[in-house]
């Protein structure tokens, strides 16, 4: 197999794949082709500033006081413009949703700790925890089965 990348800022961008016959990693490549909207950063809102959030320094994105917000590496949290289902369709694959109102970044979760009451949170770099509800916790078990 072959693989070939032309890097050029003027040319319009265009990707090509010759294959034999179609296969699941195809199908991936072209989801993940279809799937990137060519941005790897967000905007956010905080206070007096607005800042561009690269997906990879984004811990979490919840809903908190019914506005969805993005917490960064260092915890400070940024109101986002955007609706929850519109971000999900254009988040790298890392983001994983582990409850009705987040999506977190698999990557910077350090471990998901069991409470008291028999539920799980995922707990964050910066230190923020977020609830793991059951029917996402399944899929996360699923996903990290997997790899």
């Amino acid at each position: 197999m072959k693989f070939k990348l032309i890097i050029d800022k003027n040319a319009e961008e265009e990707i090509t794949a010759v294959v034999h016959e179609a296969s699941s990693l195809t199908q991936q490549i072209e989801t993940l082709v279809r799937s990137h909207s060519g941005t790897d950063s967000i905007i956010g809102y905080r206070e007096d500033e607005i800042r561009k959030l690269p997906f990879q320094e984004i811990e979490c994105i919840t809903v908190v006081n019914r506005k969805v917000t993005a917490i960064d590496r260092n915890g400070i949290q940024f109101t986002l413009k955007e609706r929850l289902r519109d971000l999900e369709e254009v988040l790298p694959s890392y983001f994983i949703r582990i409850n009705k109102s987040s999506l977190a970044n698999e990557r910077r979760i350090t471990k998901f700790h069991t409470i008291i009451s028999g539920g799980v949170d995922a707990v964050f770099r910066c230190g923020y925890r977020e609830y793991v509800s059951r029917r996402c916790l399944s899929e996360i078990k699923r996903r990290y089965e997997r790899k």
